[in-house]
């Protein structure tokens, strides 16, 4: 890939437009910009939770889902561009699967927190969540193919389930909600 950004400001955007990635040019408080924002956003969270310590099977789990990430903005940024299919939400699926096996039942809500790495996971897991609606926000004004809302929606469910694998392999375990603390 040869010199794409050999100019950092372009002052095209000084109007409160930017352009999308087939050449058209939007409002930046449009909903596709939104949208796709909002997922760069959920990507840089994951950036963040990668500094922290953890287990190296979840790091390159992180850094293939920040790949994708990048493919799914793309996907939003680019109207009819497909970047993201049945298959990648199926494997994540199968991520939820495999580290929610080992796992205890769930019988109680959890709050954010168990350590840096699971506390930057939730942060992330809620990004992301902001990331899906304003995806479902995008597709009941435009085309957007269900794919990218449905890998938004199981990443949530993944990163929520990472949260309690980092909160124990960190040794702090989970922060379990006390409903019963006023009496």
């Amino acid at each position: 890939m040869g010199n794409r950004l050999s100019k950092i400001y372009t002052r095209t955007g000084d109007d409160g437009s930017t352009g999308l990635g087939d050449g058209s040019r939007v409002g930046k408080d449009s909903l596709r910009v939104d949208a796709y924002g909002t997922v760069d956003e959920a990507n840089s969270c994951i950036g963040v939770l990668l500094a922290s310590e953890m287990q190296e099977d979840v790091r390159e789990l992180l850094t293939r889902i920040q790949h994708q990430l990048f493919d799914l903005g793309g996907e939003l940024c680019i109207p009819g561009h497909a970047a993201i299919f049945d298959a990648d939400i199926d494997a994540l699926e199968a991520q939820i699967d495999h580290y929610n096996r080992a796992l205890p039942p769930l019988k109680e809500f959890i709050l954010p927190g168990g350590g840096i790495a699971a506390a930057h996971c939730h942060v992330a897991r809620t990004v992301v969540r902001r990331a899906e609606r304003a995806a479902v926000a995008l597709t009941r004004l435009e085309d957007v193919r269900p794919q990218p809302v449905r890998y938004l929606n199981r990443l949530s469910d993944l990163l929520f389930v990472l949260c309690r694998v980092l909160a124990r392999a960190s040794g702090h375990g989970e922060v379990l909600w006390k409903h019963e603390r006023r009496k």
